[in-house]
């Protein structure tokens, strides 16, 4: 299987084009152990997760996400400016925008380049759903904006919001003191989500800037997420905390989010990296 290793601000992952490797597994379970064993950092080749390209008959191309733990992904934001990039790349998109289909819908990316070198990607994400029913959460119908959630001893609050898959975005004065690796897991895993949840603890600098640290679904902490940087930017103009126009900053860089109030469609972009490419046995 031949692979390429990418990232997005370090949220790093093994890109795999199903499109021209045959001896892919096909069964799912083979295909989520092999994601398990290809994400490993130690007996693999290391990643958040396996990203498969795939054909699409009304899209560009399709992107399926397995995460490190084996368990698939609706949507990746770091993983679709890499996809979106090495389309791009292979001269198979008909222009700097893509139509990339993957679990959460068709995602819009746009190639940022100068003096002919990939800079950036700027992705449409769409418009997130707001509805607790929608993200899902259990509970009476309505938004999920700066309500208690209790877990063990602890009591947050929460703002939930879905960018084709779930997320609970809670502020904290201090990202630097968050102990994510206990608290991470533990709202994950809430039973007030039915799917599980990714995790952002936000740090409001100022009307324009947050600091964000994250545990992702099925993954655990990584260094970013773009789907959660797009909540977190939601979440703040929902609870009044920032324009609609932020600078989320992260372990290795920053995204930029736009939440535009006309369309109701939220805006990222950032940087898609490529690192080393070669080859993994299948068998």
């Amino acid at each position: 299987m031949r692979f390429l290793k990418v990232h997005g601000l370090g949220n790093d992952f093994v890109l795999v084009d199903a499109r021209e490797e045959k001896d892919l597994p096909e069964d799912p379970e083979e295909l989520r152990s092999l994601a398990v064993k290809v994400c490993h950092r130690n007996f693999g080749i290391g990643a958040d997760g396996l990203v498969l390209i795939r054909h699409a008959g009304d899209a560009d191309v399709y992107m399926q996400i397995i995460n490190s733990d084996g368990s698939e992904a609706e949507m990746c934001g770091n993983a679709i400016r890499c996809a979106a990039r090495y389309i791009y790349e292979k001269g198979q998109a008909g222009g700097s925008r893509l139509r990339i289909k993957t679990l959460a819908g068709i995602m819009v990316p746009e190639i940022i380049s100068q003096n002919g070198r990939v800079t950036a990607v700027r992705v449409d994400m769409g418009e997130p759903a707001l509805e607790r029913r929608q993200i899902p959460m259990l509970g009476g119908p309505g938004r999920v904006v700066g309500e208690p959630l209790h877990w063990e001893d602890r009591t947050f609050k929460v703002t939930g919001v879905s960018m084709g898959n779930p997320h609970c975005v809670i502020f904290v004065p201090d990202i630097g003191e968050v102990p994510l690796s206990q608290w991470g897991p533990g709202i994950e895993c809430h039973p007030a989500f039915p799917a599980k949840t990714n995790v952002e603890f936000v740090q409001v600098l100022n009307g324009g800037e947050v600091a964000m640290r994250v545990w992702e679904r099925g993954a655990g902490p990584t260094l970013a997420c773009g789907t959660g940087a797009c909540a977190a930017v939601v979440a703040c103009v929902l609870n009044g905390l920032t324009g609609r126009r932020v600078k989320v900053s992260l372990a290795a860089g920053h995204l930029l989010v736009e939440w535009d109030e006309d369309s109701n469609r939220v805006y990222m972009t950032g940087p898609a990296e490529f690192v080393f490419k070669g080859e993994y046995p299948c068998g």
